[in-house]
């Protein structure tokens, strides 16, 4: 492989949380008389800051939004992590049989970084190389936390690959010099593409393509 460090997006390339988060933006969301069609807000809220979804909410009724509205968002998809929050499919073969150094850089805070990790099995496989934008105030698709994550594992963005699938997400990394490959679906995949990433549909095919690099 001619990539010497592999860095991961967490949501939606990991673990499986984006549908519970996006679930219970719409459930908040309707306590304040706002509602939002489920695919709709899919779209909208897919690979945002967990601020500006909040911001999104607070434009559309406008009105501040309640200060509890953060600490009921955060106990209540914890509270559904716990129950139905699963690894996407394939990640485990993926990160066992890589040979180089990789590392997890995340938008989400560091606790719920290692809470999703530790409820899918992965923890053991990136514990100590977790980066979180909230560490360096700074969020996708600034490319901040992709600069940070290579650095600290010691690699320029030429020699890194990222691993995403939100239009945040590829901007960031193609914004801070790195080649980047988007898991994307049938609803993803044109966004995905036109920013000029390069696509993949099943976290099995993911090796295979890095290594068709080398050849």
């Amino acid at each position: 492989m001619k990539y010497k460090c592999v860095l991961f997006d967490c949501d939606g390339v990991l673990v499986d949380t984006e549908a519970i988060s996006v679930q219970v933006l719409v459930e908040l969301a309707a306590t304040l008389g706002l509602e939002l069609e489920h695919e709709y807000a899919v779209e909208v809220f897919t690979g945002l800051s967990l601020m500006a979804c909040f911001q999104f909410i607070q434009n559309r009724v406008g009105v501040a939004l309640p200060k509890d509205f953060e600490p009921r968002f955060r106990k209540r998809t914890f509270e559904l992590f716990e129950k139905e929050l699963k690894a996407i499919d394939g990640i485990h073969k993926v990160v066992d049989a890589l040979e180089i150094p990789f590392c997890v850089a995340s938008s989400g805070p560091q606790n719920k970084i290692a809470l999703n990790l530790k409820l899918t099995g992965l923890y053991h496989y990136f514990e100590g190389n977790i980066f979180s934008c909230f560490d360096i105030q700074k969020w996708k698709p600034d490319p901040a936390i992709f600069l940070h994550a290579a650095k600290t594992m010691g690699f320029e963005p030429h020699e890194c690959v990222v691993i995403e699938d939100s239009v945040p997400g590829v901007k960031a990394a193609l914004a801070g010099g790195f080649k980047v490959y988007a898991y994307a679906n049938a609803r993803t995949e044109k966004r995905l593409g036109d920013l000029g990433a390069n696509l993949f549909y099943k976290m099995d095919a993911l090796l295979p393509l890095l290594a068709k690099e080398d050849s």
